[in-house]
């Protein structure tokens, strides 16, 4: 690898080689827009994947997600119908799971229908350790690649989209490190 590898959004040549094997998407249409978020995560990767790995239960770090129910076994194919709370141009989002890999900690979605504007939306998120602060951490990277809507521009889809996935990546930060905070807590003995 060259020494210069610092891309746009500050990544950098190890985030790069993690996009390169396992954020492919199929080639870019035309009329699409695709991004890489990078998130650092002072928990260990274990308890990030604990979080990320439950297709079934989204809404535990995804704060715009009320409900969740899964139609089917939570293998490869399985689908989710998740309720979005109000604020959003959505109320409904039809998801499959299309890759759960527990060993190098990646999932992948595909939405298939629902009440919004993401026609042709799929995500890839990888999760991997890292040391922060001389401590287990986890660097999440999540990659998407969606339709642009008719009126709206490439740039436009693209923030739109970074800033939900934004929104989620600093609240499942904010759960894994409140939850490995409390794992490390040690009991105080009463005198």
């Amino acid at each position: 690898m060259n020494g210069n590898c610092n891309g746009r959004g500050g990544i950098g040549c190890v985030e790069s080689e993690y996009i390169r094997r396992h954020h492919t998407h199929d080639d870019l249409a035309d009329h699409q827009c695709s991004s890489a978020l990078v998130k650092h995560i002072k928990a260990p990767v274990q308890l990030v994947w604990s979080l990320v790995r439950r297709f079934d239960q989204p809404q535990k770090y995804k704060p715009f997600i009320s409900r969740c129910v899964v139609l089917g076994n939570l293998g490869i194919g399985s689908l989710r119908e998740v309720d979005v709370r109000s604020g959003l141009p959505a109320t409904t989002s039809t998801e499959r799971l299309e890759l759960l890999d527990d060993d190098e900690h990646i999932l992948s979605i595909r939405i298939v229908g629902g009440d919004h504007r993401l026609k042709n939306y799929s995500s890839i998120i990888s999760l991997h350790p890292e040391i922060i602060d001389g401590r287990p951490g986890t660097l999440v990277i999540e990659s998407f690649v969606v339709d642009v809507p008719d009126g709206n521009t490439k740039d436009e889809t693209c923030y739109f989209v970074e800033a939900l996935i934004k929104c989620n990546l600093k609240s499942l930060a904010d759960v894994s490190e409140h939850l490995a905070v409390q794992d490390r807590t040690e009991p105080i003995d009463c005198m």
